[in-house]
């Protein structure tokens, strides 16, 4: 076997060294003892073990080019490998064949290590790239959610905005409206209060002279002064215009009367007459009849102002706090429409970038996807292969240490050789 052959090299060039052949000169008295160490080994004979080692290494890699191996071989089943000096130049092509071995040994340990290295970085990094692809999904989709939601909630305040506007301005028509009906209303019982007032006037002029109120005399001018003041006649004094020459105006639009119509009608009528009217003949009870009746209307009238002053108030104030919660409400929606639409702004923003570092991320993966095929191809046959080359170039240099042993002088057959002398003795 390959080790028994090692172990008989090893123990040929401890028995053939020159120390060992001194020592046994001096302690091997026998003739055929000392020779122990040199049985004649004739160069024929090392060159026919060498060349059988050489061509049972060759033998053994059959499938496989072995030019160095094949040279050497040559070179001693040449017909000048028996020259003087034959062998010394096969021995320094065995050198030279070993030092080519295990330099390309070095490269193969070298180069495993290196493809081993770049496939554990390149795993590592392609786990990366898996986890930085996956972060960067999820970031897309949320980011995409995130914008969906915002739009909606954009349209919904954009929406109530407009509602709320378009309340605000139908209060503020209605509530013009409902002014406008208020002071039409206010002007209107005022004349008729104040038309009710001078009829009332007017009949204690004659029922009631007591109660009677006559007219403002006319103030006369600067001039006129002077000129009645003088003896002249004072100037004539102008028509009271007005309701009947009273001098009363009454600004009433129509719907002031069909307000007064519909509030008229809501009313109770007032009592007819009694059917014995005629009967009345003082003129104390004509006047409190009349007058009493006057009295009523103005107090109606009075009392429908009141209360028209006082919804007019409370309308007044309930439009006022609409406008200021209106207007407070529009404030805290625009704000926050303000803020949604630069939130959105800012995720579209960050889509973008996600969708790039993704992209981006994709491209590297791809490239590191070809690095790593590329490292297949160049490094699946050396590590698949790796220990059988190892071995193989193990024992191809220790066959050639074997021949170069032989062409040195070491012979192989010792060991089959009876031993008697100095091995005998001392294996007993």
């Amino acid at each position: 076997s390959a080790e028994e052959l090692v172990a008989l090299a090893d123990t040929i060039k401890v028995l053939n060294d020159d120390d060992a052949l001194d020592l046994f000169k001096k302690t091997l008295p026998s003739p055929g003892a000392q020779s122990l160490m040199q049985i004649g080994v004739s160069r024929a004979n090392q060159r026919e073990q060498a060349l059988s080692l050489i061509r049972r290494e060759l033998k053994g890699r059959s499938g496989s080019a072995k030019p160095d191996l094949e040279l050497i071989a040559l070179a001693l089943a040449g017909k000048r490998s028996m020259d003087k000096g034959a062998f010394d130049k096969v021995i320094k092509m065995c050198d030279d064949l070993v030092d080519v071995l295990k330099k390309e040994q070095l490269d193969d340990d070298n180069k495993k290590e290196y493809c081993e290295s770049q496939f554990d970085v390149s795993d590592d990094n392609m786990k990366a790239l898996d986890r930085t692809l996956a972060q960067e999904e999820t970031a897309i989709a949320s980011a995409k959610e995130g914008i969906a939601s915002l739009t909606q909630e954009i349209k919904a305040l954009e929406a109530g905005i407009k509602a709320l506007d378009k309340s605000v301005a139908e209060a503020t028509e209605q509530r013009k409206a409902e002014n406008v009906e208020y002071k039409e209303l206010m002007t209107s019982d005022s004349a008729a209060v104040e038309l009710l007032g001078f009829a009332k006037n007017r009949l204690n002029k004659f029922y009631n002279p007591k109660l009677y109120k006559p007219p403002a005399e006319q103030e006369l001018s600067a001039e006129d002064k002077i000129f009645t003041s003088m003896g002249g006649t004072p100037p004539p004094t102008e028509a009271p215009g007005g309701i009947a020459g009273t001098g009363i105006e009454a600004f009433v639009q129509i719907s002031a009367h069909n307000h007064m119509a519909a509030a008229a009608a809501t009313k109770e009528a007032p009592a007819p007459p009694p059917a014995t009217w005629s009967a009345y003949a003082k003129k104390s009870e004509e006047s409190n009849g009349v007058i009493s009746m006057i009295d009523l209307l103005i107090k109606d009238l009075t009392k429908e102002m009141t209360e028209a002053e006082t919804e007019e108030k409370e309308a007044q104030a309930d439009y006022k706090t609409l406008m200021a919660d209106a207007a407070e409400k529009r404030t805290a929606d625009s704000a926050s429409l303000t803020e949604k639409t630069g939130a959105k702004a800012d995720l579209e923003a960050d889509l973008m970038d996600h969708e790039s570092a993704h992209q981006v991320a994709v491209k590297e993966m791809m490239a590191l996807q070809k690095y790593i095929a590329s490292l297949h191809a160049e490094c699946d046959w050396l590590l698949k292969f790796f220990d059988v080359r190892k071995t193989a170039r193990s024992e191809e240099i220790e066959a050639l240490g074997r021949a170069k042993a032989v062409l040195s002088g070491a012979d192989y057959s010792l060991l089959q050789l009876r031993t008697k002398g100095f091995l005998a003795r001392h294996s007993q």
